[in-house]
C-alpha cells in the first residue's frame, strides 16, 4: 500500500469524528452513530483505493452503507480490504464518557478476518509482554506470567477489561491475584490498545468482547509491536457453521495476529470523539472552528503519528 494512504484515511476518521461529537450527552446512541457512519461512508468516496468492507456496519440487508461486501473508494488505487467503526463507543457519547473513537484498517486484499458478529475471548499486550503469554492458561497464570516477564509485583500489575456481569469469575480470580483492575464501560478497541501504550499505566487487556473489534484493534497493535490472541466464543452450532462458511477452518482454535491482520502491511487510523487514554476528543473553539486529535500508524515501519488538526467547520462541504 502506498504511505500517502494514511493521511487520506485520517481525514476520514476525523469527518466521521467531527460528526458524531454534536451527539454526545444527547441520549441518543443510534442518532451518533448514524451521523458518524454517514460522513465515514462519504469521505470514502475520495480515496484513491478500491476496497471492500469486511468488517462493517452489519450484512447488507441489516445496514444501509458500510455493510459487508460493500465497495468503497475512488476506484483507483490498491485492491484493499477495510474494517470500520465509525463509532467505537456509541453508548460513551450518548452518556458524554471518555475513550469514544472513529475507526478504521486498511489492508491488503485478503489479508484481514472477516470476524463474525459474535464475542471473541481476548489478550491483549504491548511490545514487552509479546510472545511471552499464552490465552490457553488460565487468568491467574497468565498475571503471574506476566509481572515475572515484567519485573514488577502482582500488586503493581494492572490488568483493564470491559466491565460486565460475564466476567464476575475472571474479576474473583484476578482480585484474588493480587492485581489491580481498571473497568471501562464501553471501548472495546480503546482498551485493547491501551496496554501499547506505557502512558496509560495499563499491562494487559483481559476478557470478552465484540469479534470485528478485536480484528480492529490487532490491526492497531500490530502496528504498536504488540500482540492480541483471540478466540471466537461460539455458542451454537449455527454460530460455527457461520464461521466455516466465513473461512475458518477450525473456529475454536486460538486466533494469532497473522490469523487477523495477516502477514503483510496495514495501516490504522483513529481519531477521538470524546477525550481518552491516548486521544483527545473533539473540541470546539471559537470562530467556528473545531479541533480533533487522531493517530495513524502503519505495520510494515511501525511509524505512529499523532495529528492534532484545526478545522474550519464551514469549509467542510461533506460535513451535515
Amino acid at each position: 500500500m502506498e504511505r500517502e494512504l494514511a493521511l487520506e484515511l485520517v481525514r476520514v476518521t476525523e469527518l466521521a469524528a467531527l460528526s458524531a461529537a454534536p451527539w454526545m450527552g444527547r441520549g441518543d446512541k443510534n442518532a451518533a452513530d448514524g451521523a458518524a457512519t454517514e460522513a465515514m461512508r462519504r469521505m470514502f468516496d475520495s480515496v484513491a483505493i478500491r476496497g471492500t468492507v469486511v468488517i462493517g456496519e452489519g450484512e447488507m440487508d441489516e445496514a444501509p452503507m458500510l455493510y459487508i461486501g460493500e465497495k468503497l473508494g475512488d476506484g483507483t488505487g490498491p485492491e484493499v480490504d477495510i474494517a470500520v467503526d465509525p463509532l467505537e463507543g456509541t453508548e460513551i457519547v450518548a452518556k458524554g464518557l471518555n475513550n469514544a473513537m472513529s475507526v478504521l484498517a486498511v489492508a491488503g486484499k485478503g489479508q484481514l478476518l472477516h470476524a463474525p458478529d459474535m464475542y471473541m475471548e481476548k489478550l491483549a499486550v504491548g511490545p514487552a509482554l509479546a510472545g511471552k503469554l499464552s490465552l490457553r492458561d488460565p487468568a491467574r497464570t497468565t498475571v503471574e506470567k506476566a509481572a515475572l516477564a515484567l519485573g514488577k509485583p502482582l500488586s503493581d500489575l494492572t490488568v483493564m477489561m470491559l466491565d460486565r456481569p460475564r466476567h464476575a469469575a475472571l474479576v474473583e480470580e484476578l482480585r484474588n491475584a493480587g492485581v489491580r483492575i481498571k473497568f471501562l464501560s464501553d471501548g472495546d478497541v480503546a482498551g485493547a490498545i491501551a496496554p501499547c501504550f506505557p502512558e496509560t499505566g495499563i499491562d494487559l487487556y483481559i476478557g470478552s468482547g465484540g469479534a470485528p473489534e478485536g480484528v480492529l484493534a490487532a490491526a492497531a497493535i500490530k502496528c504498536l509491536g504488540g500482540e492480541l490472541q483471540g478466540r471466537l466464543m461460539i455458542e451454537d452450532d449455527a454460530q460455527y457453521s457461520r464461521c466455516v462458511a466465513m473461512g475458518l477452518d477450525d473456529p475454536r482454535r486460538i486466533l494469532g495476529m497473522n490469523d487477523m491482520v495477516g502477514d503483510g502491511d496495514v495501516i490504522f487510523a483513529a481519531t477521538g470523539v470524546t477525550p481518552g487514554e491516548f486521544l483527545g476528543g473533539v473540541r470546539y473553539l471559537e470562530g467556528g472552528r473545531a479541533e480533533t486529535h487522531s493517530m495513524v500508524m502503519r505495520g510494515k515501519t511501525q511509524t505512529i503519528r499523532f495529528i492534532r488538526s484545526l478545522h474550519m467547520l464551514k469549509n467542510k462541504p461533506l460535513l451535515r
